[in-house]
């Protein structure tokens, strides 16, 4: 199975995504479509961050005809200033050089501004970059360019766009994730959602993009390690807002990996980045143990000082066997717990965190009896647990062993459908595998209280019902 990890420690954005999978082997001929449609250019370049090589993309005007009639002044000038949400380095300010008017004073943002939040509009900027060979060229961002569209105005230009089935469907599925984050923070509807930065040129040529280039590296699985999400304030369309943005809480709400502040006071998770990734990628602890076969890595704008700020890509086959989880154990001798109490941990202890609890009978001081109760948790959850273990039940003590991990096979849920005497009974089957879906499926288990409902249903034994289920996902899945 070929498994494509992303390393999340310093975040992710469109053009990070864009880098590194085109330094991971996909083909940059992949996005030549996007750029005939939407009018715009891949620059593609290698550049350093803290010694590291990696793959630099900016989404810029195709037609650069027009660039050099458009004002540099941005004292005034009627710019709004307040594109920085979502710019293609991901809240990370650029690398280039060029003068702003402000007030009187030239700023030169040439140097690192690790620690620094800026709201630039560029989109009506000519910047002059200096090459990784030495060269300069002058190119017009396409940042903020186009209207700013609704959320129907974007499916409509993404259908219009002649896509594969595969690719249109990533990116629309992916922009309905953003709507409804909008939608959500802004309490209003998905149809009517306007979105703001993420509506530009640049932003669906993100999207779009790694749409392309990911059906290009055609991966049979996506995971991502957990996001940074960085620190400090951005200034979006509707003002100041503290990192992570309430567009990227949403679509972290939404995904299936985690997020995490730090490791630097600067927006490190963009909207477009959590929405791709958010509906891409599994969550996992950390990388998979997998035979690389492509690396690589994709750099934003900013330079940090102890920071190499790029997003790492691996591509690798993945042994199919069971992976490692971390885990902590929870322990406590319970001599004086009513039967209903202890009856009722499984179900508390598990709000509270936990992954397992089992309850062993033993003999307590005095010959009398007892309980061992034993909770698996995961590290992080460890002291919640244990507290809520203690209010639970009264005990004045929690052992903790640390087990440091345990080897678990990946589980999924299928339907599948029974006949009884010409009736159809629907039942749950969980599906055991290992190394992940397609992985190697191992063990077929009925659900036991489906498998019950349908023998009330139609006077079978239980043991009959969960045999024709799994059969029945027998022959599907294996």
């Amino acid at each position: 199975m070929v498994t494509l990890a992303f390393d999340g420690r310093t975040g992710a954005s469109g053009d990070m995504l864009l880098g590194a999978l085109l330094a991971a082997g996909a083909d940059r001929s992949a996005l030549d479509v996007l750029e005939r449609e939407l009018g715009v250019r891949y620059d593609v370049a290698e550049t350093t961050r803290c010694g590291i090589t990696a793959t630099r993309v900016e989404v810029v005007l195709a037609d650069e005809s027009t660039s050099h009639d458009r004002s540099h002044d941005q004292s005034d000038g009627g710019h709004s200033q307040d594109r920085s949400h979502d710019q293609s380095d991901g809240g990370h300010s650029q690398d280039h050089s060029h003068d702003q008017s402000d007030g009187g004073r030239s700023q030169d943002h040439s140097h690192d501004h690790s620690d620094e939040v800026h709201s630039h509009d560029h989109s009506d900027e000519v910047h002059s970059h200096e090459g990784t060979e030495g060269h300069a060229h002058e190119h017009t961002h396409a940042e903020g360019q186009g209207p700013e569209r609704s959320y129907g105005e974007v499916v409509d230009l993404v259908e219009s766009m002649g896509l594969t089935g595969t690719v249109e469907d990533t990116a629309l599925a992916i922009f309905e994730l953003l709507g409804e984050a909008e939608a959500s923070v802004h309490g209003t509807d998905l149809e009517s959602t306007q979105f703001h930065e993420v509506g530009a040129d640049d932003a669906i040529a993100d999207v779009v993009g790694v749409a392309l280039l990911l059906a290009d590296l055609d991966p049979d699985r996506v995971v991502t390690t957990p996001l940074a999400a960085g620190g400090g304030e951005v200034s979006m369309s509707h003002g100041i807002y503290p990192v992570p943005t309430p567009a990227v809480v949403e679509l972290a709400e939404r995904a299936d990996w985690s997020l995490r502040g730090g490791p630097v006071e600067t927006e490190l998770l963009t909207p477009t980045g959590a929405a791709v990734l958010a509906h891409v990628a599994a969550g996992v602890e950390r990388l998979p143990s997998l035979n690389i076969e492509q690396s690589g890595y994709g750099a934003g704008a900013k330079s940090f000082d102890r920071q190499p700020n790029v997003l790492r890509a691996v591509v690798g086959e993945e042994a199919e066997r069971l992976r490692q989880e971390p885990i902590t154990v929870l322990e406590t001798n319970l001599d004086d717990a009513s039967p209903e109490i202890v009856g009722s941990l499984q179900e508390t202890l598990v709000d509270a965190g936990a992954l397992d609890v089992t309850v062993v009978p033993t003999t307590m001081k005095k010959s009398r009896p007892g309980h061992l109760l034993k909770v698996i948790v995961p590290p992080a959850d460890a002291a919640q647990v244990a507290r809520a273990l203690a209010a639970e039940t009264g005990t004045l003590g929690v052992r903790e062993h640390g087990s440091g991990h345990r080897f678990v096979a990946d589980r999924s849920v299928e339907s599948v459908t029974v006949d009884v005497e010409g009736r159809s009974c629907e039942l749950d089957v969980k599906i055991g595998r290992f190394g992940g879906d397609p992985g190697e499926v191992f063990d077929v288990s009925a659900e036991y209280d489906d498998a019950l409902r349908v023998a009330g249903e139609t006077d079978l034994p239980v043991r009959e019902v969960c045999r024709r289920a799994e059969n029945r996902a027998r022959s599907r899945f294996l």
